[in-house]
């Protein structure tokens, strides 16, 4: 199989899932704002737990 037509089936298959995302509207902007938010609040209590551990 030529590397050109894996390429143009990529290709189809994000144009395809792109031509979704009018449809989702904000949807996804909240959904991965959510998600790094809650990382993050994770992230910070983890140090936190380092930090009274005595670890820097």
């Amino acid at each position: 199989m030529p590397l050109r037509t894996v390429f143009e089936a990529l290709g189809e298959f994000l144009y395809w899932t792109l031509e979704l995302v009018p449809f989702a509207g904000n949807l996804p902007n909240i959904l991965f704002s959510l998600i790094i938010s809650g990382g993050l609040l994770y992230w910070i209590g983890e140090m936190r737990k380092h930090e009274k551990a005595g670890e820097k």
